[in-house]
């Protein structure tokens, strides 16, 4: 018979096992395995909890696509530099005209990345049958993107959407042609801004008189959906969209219709103002694609309606 001995001084061992020894080392086994699953379970909770801190802490603090802010996006999400001409910007067109007759400048809002609004101009080509071009509104998380809806507010500091969008439309009119624009929630601050932007431009370098300049401003159709301006300046031909289930269009921008301040909210001599109700909460009420786009009518029905 052969011996083995442990490190043990005083234990011998032949070559078979007892059953104690069996159930021993068959329990030390199940309870190793399981301990290692816990570790690895605690690890992978802990990853996926850092995974969501980061995550909210990118939407608070920026996850920023600012190289876009105020480029030009065109087609399969091309951006252009800031001043391209928008005939020389390859538009989004709609899935089944491949050559529209009609072009919309688009402006996007808060916390949407290029890619974001790319996706908008898509489902903004299909609902209208226009060919979509993009002034890129870039985001830098949602606590920067309202300090600077705060700036447009008040129309101070420098946001290169706003400039994008002022050349883009006084180039339009310079040139003779009218310009198609949409803008969705700070989109319409930006939009607000700019014509402003153009006004005064068409008045101090083109000496145009106040009257010359709002009827060279007609020229210019203007639609908002859930918009956080309150106010725009009169020339342009407007429709502004509200859910009055939409805090942004209700409490920053043409309000409720009913509020004691509504005197002070003013869409711009002629404006038209479509009312509806749908949806809750800011994700299901504010959103372009199921709130806003199914409650657009053409340009000039929704303009004949009022």
């Amino acid at each position: 018979m052969t011996t083995i001995r442990n490190s043990s001084p005083n234990t011998v061992r032949t070559g078979t096992t007892s059953p104690v020894e069996k159930t021993a080392q068959t329990v030390a086994a199940q309870t190793t395995a399981p301990a290692a699953a816990r570790r690895n379970v605690v690890a992978d909770t802990f990853d996926s909890a850092a995974s969501k801190v980061k995550g909210a802490v990118n939407k608070l603090f920026g996850k920023s696509d600012k190289v876009f802010d105020g480029v030009m996006v065109g087609a399969g999400g091309q951006t252009f530099p800031a001043g391209t001409p928008m005939g020389q910007v390859p538009g989004v067109t709609p899935r089944n005209n491949p050559n529209p007759s009609e072009t919309v400048l688009y402006v996007n809002g808060i916390q949407n990345d290029k890619d974001t609004q790319f996706a908008s101009m898509q489902q903004i080509a299909d609902r209208t049958g226009a060919k979509v071009v993009g002034v890129h509104n870039a985001t830098e998380g949602i606590v920067a993107d309202l300090a600077q809806c705060v700036a447009d507010k008040l129309d101070k500091g420098k946001n290169p959407a706003v400039d994008s969008m002022a050349d883009a439309i006084y180039t339009e009119l310079k040139a003779g042609r009218g310009v198609h624009v949409m803008a969705h929630s700070q989109g319409a601050l930006v939009t607000s801004r700019a014509l402003k932007d153009v006004a005064n431009r068409l008045r101090i370098e083109d000496g145009l008189s106040k009257a010359d300049v709002e009827k060279k401003m007609s020229g210019v159709k203007v639609e908002t959906f859930g918009g956080a301006a309150a106010n725009f300046p009169d020339g342009p031909q407007y429709v502004h969209y509200v859910n009055n289930k939409d805090i942004v269009p209700t409490w920053f921008g043409q309000g409720n219709g009913k509020g004691v301040d509504e005197w002070a909210r003013n869409g711009g001599k002629g404006a038209v103002i479509k009312r509806f109700e749908f949806g809750s909460g800011i994700g299901g009420a504010h959103s372009l694609a199921d709130a806003y786009l199914p409650q657009r009518q053409p340009f000039d029905q929704a303009r004949a309606a009022k």
